[in-house]
C-alpha cells in the first residue's frame, strides 16, 4: 500500500512539475541516445519554445492530422475507437490505435513508449492525469516540443530549421502539413517529401487544416 501511495505521490508531483517547467528530456530521447550510441555524431536535437511561438498553422495541421477532436474529449476519443472497431468488425479493417495528443503525450513523457500491456496502462494513467492537472493548451504545448519529427529531432522547432531552415513560428501551411504528415512514422518518412510520397495523406490533412480553426487564444 506504502508503494502505492508513493508512486502516486511522486507521479502527480512530477506531472504538476510540467506543468510549468519546460520538458527537456523525455524517456522517448533517451531511449533513442541509447539506440544509436554508436552511429557517428547522433545527437538529439530540440528546441523549447512557448506555443505563443509556434505558428498557429502548425497547431491546425496536428488537430487535422493526429486529434480532431482534442477540445472535446478527456484524454481518450471515444467516438474515434468505436467507429474503428465497427470498421473492423463489418469491414475487415486492421485495427489501429486512435491515439490522442494527449495519449502521445502521455506516452512519450512519462514512459519508454514499448510495447507491452504494462506501458498502456501507465500511459492511460499519466493521460487521465495531464488532463486533470493541465490545460488543453499546455498539453499542445509540451506536444509540440517533444514529438518525435525526424531521426534525432524533436519538437516542431528543431524541425522546422532542419527541415525547412526557418523557426517554427514562420511555417508555411505546406510546410506544417508537410511535418504533421510525418507523424505517426517520423523515422519513415521526411517532410520534404512527403507531399510526394504519401500523397493521399497529405492532401486529406492539407485540405482539413484549412478546415480547423486555431482553438486557443
Amino acid at each position: 500500500m506504502r508503494l502505492v501511495i508513493a508512486f502516486v505521490a511522486l507521479s502527480v508531483t512530477w506531472v504538476l512539475l510540467y506543468k510549468w517547467v519546460p520538458v527537456k528530456w523525455t524517456p522517448l530521447m533517451l531511449k533513442r541516445s541509447v539506440q544509436n550510441s554508436k552511429v557517428e555524431n547522433y545527437r538529439n536535437v530540440r528546441t523549447w519554445v512557448e506555443i505563443e511561438d509556434v505558428a498557429p498553422v502548425m497547431v491546425r495541421a496536428i488537430l487535422a492530422s493526429e486529434d480532431g477532436r482534442f477540445m472535446e474529449h478527456g484524454g481518450f476519443d471515444l467516438q474515434e475507437l468505436r467507429k474503428m472497431k465497427r470498421e473492423h468488425k463489418t469491414k475487415g479493417k486492421k485495427i489501429r490505435g486512435c491515439s490522442t495528443v494527449s495519449q502521445q503525450v502521455a506516452k512519450n513523457c512519462f514512459t519508454f513508449c514499448g510495447r507491452s500491456w504494462w506501458r498502456k496502462g501507465f500511459e492511460t494513467y499519466y493521460t487521465f492525469l495531464i488532463e486533470l492537472l493541465w490545460s488543453k493548451k499546455r498539453i499542445m504545448e509540451v506536444y509540440l516540443n517533444i514529438a518525435e519529427m525526424g531521426p534525432g529531432v524533436f519538437g516542431v522547432e528543431a524541425a522546422s530549421r532542419k527541415y525547412f531552415n526557418r523557426s517554427a513560428a514562420k511555417l508555411t501551411t505546406h510546410q506544417a502539413v508537410s511535418m504533421a504528415c510525418v507523424l505517426p512514422n517520423p523515422l519513415r518518412r521526411n517532410p520534404k517529401t512527403v507531399s510526394q510520397t504519401n500523397k493521399t495523406k497529405y492532401n486529406t490533412t492539407y485540405k482539413r487544416t484549412q478546415q480547423t480553426a486555431y482553438p486557443f487564444k
